[in-house]
């Protein structure tokens, strides 16, 4: 059997990448989507993940334990390398990432795909505020770093109408046949 495809999203906080993942979880459950592991509390909210101490996630990084790994807005996150074996078994696997976790990414991964899902900035301060994780300078902070070049080869989700609308565009991404290497 032929591995299967790792597509890494990544995209501004707000811009709905959970819910599109959600949303494509639900649609194709012959996906595999890793759960992260992030040094915050799961208590926090949002996307199902498993929240760990900065010692503890050191541990596991040093033991190897994540295919990938990146910090971003203060805190630590992996993706288990237990993406490794859903690869090879031929699954397509779909991680949420950061844009700072790209080049490491593609360097393990030749192939990744990435999907950048944006909207615009209305909605992204909306969605920031509803959830209620952050302050209103956190929020401004993050608007401010919403605006970066897509990067290479990355194709791209508007994700600023309905949830169906978003969530079929991003299927639309997962389902295209892969690019020629």
């Amino acid at each position: 059997m032929s591995g299967g495809r790792l597509f890494a999203v990544v995209g501004p906080s707000g811009a709905g990448k959970d819910t599109l993942i959600d949303g494509a979880r639900a649609a194709r459950p012959d996906i595999h989507f890793p759960r992260r592991v992030i040094t915050r509390p799961e208590t926090a909210g949002g996307e199902p993940f498993e929240g760990v101490s900065e010692a503890e996630f050191a541990r596991r990084k040093a033991a190897g334990t994540f295919a990938i790994d990146w910090q971003a807005h203060g805190l630590c996150y992996g993706i288990p390398a237990s993406i490794d074996a859903a690869l090879a078994a031929g699954r397509d696997v779909v991680f949420n990432g950061s844009r700072a976790a790209l080049p490491a990414a593609r360097r393990r991964y030749p192939g990744l795909s990435v999907v950048l899902v944006t909207a615009p900035a209305g909605v992204l301060a909306r969605r920031l505020a509803a959830r209620g994780r952050e302050a209103e300078d956190e929020i401004a902070a993050r608007l401010a770093r919403a605006d970066y070049a897509v990067p290479d080869g990355a194709q791209v989700v508007e994700n600023g109408g309905t949830v169906a609308a978003g969530v079929a565009a991003f299927l639309a991404c997962l389902n295209a046949p892969a690019a020629p290497a």
